[in-house]
């Protein structure tokens, strides 16, 4: 939110013969394209856009869905000899749309129950027996790394480390293919930006869609950053003061988990902002932030 990545979208979109398809799964849903910070003249744009409020409050879009939702409408685009390109989303739900749904179990809260009941040293041993390979590569004296690992191979019925590598070949396969950028400001910048930005979302709609959309708002839907904080200014919890300060928290440390996921995508270029896009060579000149 706030880093500029709609204008840019835009200017590639014009420069490549693109079309833009929408990566944020709160951009998605009807009624709440203030909240989710969808780019308020995208209907007016002479570049396409795609899946932006596309989905029903109450509709359920995790990731594998999404992915089902975003393929077709990512290969039409090229079927018709123009550039797909995705703007927005999470780490989780951009991986399931670049690499297609993980072979690896989701979390099992029953089965996690069953493991708070024994203790660290007796899961470490079972880990060892079924999988020594992940055992050796796992920090087995951090709990929640070795729940995970154990979780993994009980789940699957197959070794977390087989799984894991299989998983690291296909995703360096198809990472061949792919090219994207990720935009950068300095911390004081970003900072001041995401709490001019969150405030005006507040004083202008904000507020409004959730106290709509509250009643009936999907588990999807309300994880949109900034749900929770406005549902409590409306249930008198928070002032919009503290409302505001909650909904810039929530938002920089999005903004810092969608850093520490870039970083680790090798096909994903850095691009420290304010920039400058030369159209002729494709390349980007950082300035001074």
């Amino acid at each position: 939110m706030a880093s500029g990545k709609s204008a840019l979208a835009i200017s590639l979109a014009k420069e490549l013969g693109g079309e833009i398809v929408n990566g944020d799964v709160a951009q998605a849903f009807k009624g709440l394209s203030v909240l989710s910070g969808v780019p308020a003249d995208w209907k007016q744009a002479d570049v396409a856009h795609h899946l932006y409020g596309t989905l029903e409050p109450t509709e359920v879009c995790g990731p594998v869905a999404y992915h089902a939702l975003a393929m077709p409408v990512i290969e039409a685009i090229q079927e018709r000899g123009k550039v797909p390109i995705v703007v927005g989303g999470s780490g989780v739900y951009l991986n399931a749309l670049t690499y297609g749904p993980s072979s690896i179990p989701e979390r099992d809260d029953a089965l996690r129950a069953k493991f708070e009941e024994r203790s660290s040293e007796d899961l470490a041993e079972e880990l060892k027996g079924l999988d020594p390979e992940g055992a050796a590569a796992t920090d087995l004296k951090n709990r929640r790394y070795l729940i995970r690992a154990l979780e993994i191979c009980l789940l699957s019925g197959q070794k977390m480390s087989v799984l894991k590598a299989a998983q690291s070949r296909k995703f360096a396969e198809i990472s061949k293919n792919l090219r994207g950028l990720y935009l950068l400001w300095n911390n004081e910048n970003a900072k001041q930006r995401i709490s001019s930005r969150t405030m005006h979302i507040l004083e202008h709609g904000g507020t409004e869609e959730v106290e709509a959309l509250r009643a009936t708002a999907s588990e999807t839907c309300r994880k949109t950053i900034g749900f929770s904080e406005v549902e409590e200014h409306l249930d008198k919890k928070l002032t919009l003061k503290e409302c505001h300060k909650g909904f810039h928290t929530s938002t920089r440390r999005f903004a810092k988990r969608q850093r520490s996921w870039m970083k680790k995508e090798a096909w994903l270029e850095d691009v420290k902002c304010p920039f400058a896009f030369d159209a002729k060579v494709g390349s980007f000149r950082g300035e001074s932030c």
